[in-house]
C-alpha cells in the first residue's frame, strides 16, 4: 500500500489584490451614493400622422422647475427636483433611500420634418406632454446645373 503525502501550502500574500478588493468596495459605495442622488425622468415618445408626442413623467415637480428648449433639431429638457425639507432632517435616518433629487437633463433629436414653431407642451399631474407637429411637406425640384 502506497502512503501519499500532503504538504499544506499557505497562500502567498499579495497587496495587489489587497488593493483590488478595496478598490472595488470603494466604487461600489460611489455607485450607490450616485444612483440615489441622481434620477432622470422616464421618456415616451410616439408617433402619428400629425406628428410626434413625447411625455414625461416628472413626478413631485411644477412646471416652474421644467424648462424646454429646441435648437439646432435638439429637444431638450430639464429640470430639477429638490429634496423636500423637514424639521428635525438633521437628526433624521434612513433605512432605504431610493427616491432621487437633483437636476436633470434629457436631449433628443428632432427629425427636420417637425415644425419647430408649431411645438406645445403641457404640464398636468406630474406628467409633461410636449406635442411636435409635423411640417407641411415640402414639394421637390430639380435643380439645373449651370453651364460656364
Amino acid at each position: 500500500m502506497a502512503i501519499t503525502k500532503y504538504t499544506l501550502r499557505t497562500p502567498t500574500y499579495s497587496p495587489w489584490r489587497d488593493l483590488a478588493t478595496v478598490q472595488n468596495r470603494l466604487a461600489g459605495l460611489f455607485e450607490d451614493s450616485a444612483r440615489a442622488r441622481s434620477w432622470a425622468p422616464s421618456v415616451n415618445v410616439s408617433e402619428s400622422k400629425d406628428g410626434l408626442t413625447l411625455t414625461a413623467e416628472l413626478p413631485g415637480l411644477s412646471q416652474e422647475n421644467v424648462s424646454i428648449e429646441l435648437e439646432n433639431n435638439v429637444l431638450t429638457i430639464s429640470g430639477e427636483k429638490t429634496e423636500p425639507v423637514t424639521e428635525g432632517d438633521a437628526e433624521q435616518r434612513f433605512h432605504v433611500c431610493e427616491r432621487g433629487y437633483g437636476a436633470f437633463r434629457r436631449a433628443f433629436t428632432v427629425p427636420w420634418t417637425v415644425d419647430g414653431e408649431g411645438i406645445v407642451a403641457t404640464f398636468e399631474s406630474g406628467v409633461l406632454t410636449v406635442l411636435l407637429p409635423k411640417a407641411a411637406e415640402a414639394k421637390g425640384r430639380t435643380i439645373e446645373i449651370a453651364k460656364n
